[in-house]
């Protein structure tokens, strides 16, 4: 039974209680004090459960799918070794995320998403927002850093057109921190901002980069933030910029002085061409790490340098019929995607790698796919020999059968 309705039986039957008439003239009606005591409590019952200001939702998605992949090594002067695997979905590929939100009143948002990838259990994101005013939102915890936008709006299987993610987009990734978020329109355009506070980047013995995670390894934070402009009326087209500045070295190691800085510009572009949906999608990335001496992981006496400087980009086409008559043909997608990733040369880990996607969806409702994408890479290692770097051409031919849904 419901706090009002319970209100209401107990104030209907306080109104039939029988009142002492006497012939001459009516007594007053008197009411059990303990009566009283309940309908009060009741009452701010109903007044403190207001509906809409409370709510609990859940939402989330999952990812499922056949991965097959081919890798062939061709060392210098050696002929080509290749490897085939195959499995029912992996690490990369498989993802069950529900996504646990508490709105709280009309000025705050809980929000929490544990993830299962076939091996453990993760966070994904974990924050708590606070609507302070139209165009301002300030948020804290675990959340994906501001900067371009394909991780924190694209990367979700439902969403991403095609079955694996482009290479060199996993930082700046997931921190802990404080933030600010939020848009106004100016005129018929608007703009948006998205800006934060967080532990930052570490930079690791070999020269590469990781979250810092829970605990800072510096004194220092990370400040990123995307700033994005919608110049048409209808949203269309977005044009987005970003900016990071991380310390990353641990204290008392050789990298006190080392920092990072990173760039980014990125496009989206959504419109109908009758009969056509045009999905059009970009992001360039830059990575910048100031000049350091590392030690050889194969030769601890050796120690070396170079120019760390690592660049990403994606740029992504896909067509969907959406105008046609024929219900079949108009779920069906079809998608393009090239990417680089182009890591520093003479570092341990220096490559230069181009990949093409091609990709044919099915869209079962507007929030449930099924995936076919092929994808191919070829990467020339530009790797430091005496220092431990495998020199040689890597090229992976892969097939994904993927099956997502938002739910």
């Amino acid at each position: 039974m419901t706090t009002v309705n319970k209100l209401s039986k107990l104030i209907a039957c306080a109104l039939a209680i029988p009142l002492a008439i006497n012939t001459a003239k009516a007594q007053t009606t008197t009411v059990d004090s303990t009566l009283v005591n309940r309908i009060a409590i009741l009452e701010q019952q109903v007044a403190d459960q207001k509906p809409g200001e409370s709510h609990f939702m859940v939402a989330g998605l999952t990812t499922f799918g056949y991965v097959r992949n081919k890798t062939t090594f061709i060392a210098p002067g050696a002929p080509g070794q290749s490897v085939k695997t195959n499995s029912f979905g992996d690490a990369d590929h498989y993802e069950l995320s529900p996504m646990l939100m508490w709105n709280h009143g009309n000025k705050f948002l809980v929000e929490f998403e544990p993830s299962f990838d076939g091996n453990t259990i993760g966070v994904n994101w974990a924050n708590i927002s606070y609507f302070a005013a139209p165009g301002l939102i300030i948020h804290g915890g675990y959340f994906v850093a501001p900067f371009g936008i394909y991780n924190k709006r694209l990367a979700a299987g439902w969403i991403d057109k095609l079955a694996g993610d482009p290479n060199g987009f996993d930082l700046p990734g997931t921190d802990f921190g404080i933030g600010l978020s939020g848009g106004l329109p100016v005129g018929d355009m608007k703009w948006g901002y998205d800006v934060s506070l967080t532990n930052g980047l570490q930079l690791l013995p070999d020269g590469e980069l990781q979250n810092a995670g829970i605990v800072d390894n510096n004194k220092g934070k990370m400040v990123s933030g995307r700033f994005s402009l919608l110049p048409f009326s209808n949203s269309c087209l977005e044009i987005g910029v970003s900016g990071l500045y991380s310390t990353a070295g641990d204290v008392g190691s050789n990298f006190t002085s080392a920092n990072v800085k990173m760039f980014a510009a990125d496009i989206n572009f959504v419109k109908t061409f009758k009969p056509f949906l045009i999905n059009v999608k970009g992001q360039y990335n830059r990575i910048m790490v100031n000049k350091q001496t590392y030690v050889s992981q194969a030769d601890t006496t050796l120690s070396y340098s170079f120019d760390n400087k690592t660049s990403a980009s994606f740029a992504q086409i896909s067509v969907r019929p959406i105008g046609i008559d024929n219900k079949l043909l108009k779920n069906f997608e079809v998608a393009y995607r090239y990417s680089n990733y182009t890591t520093p040369q003479s570092s341990i880990w220096g490559q230069n790698l181009d990949e093409h996607d091609f990709g044919l969806d099915y869209w079962i409702t507007w929030r449930t796919v099924l995936k076919f994408t092929y994808a191919h890479s070829h990467a020339l290692s530009t790797a430091n020999e005496a220092a431990g770097g495998v020199p040689g051409v890597t090229n992976v031919n892969s097939m994904y059968l993927q099956f997502s849904i938002e739910f």
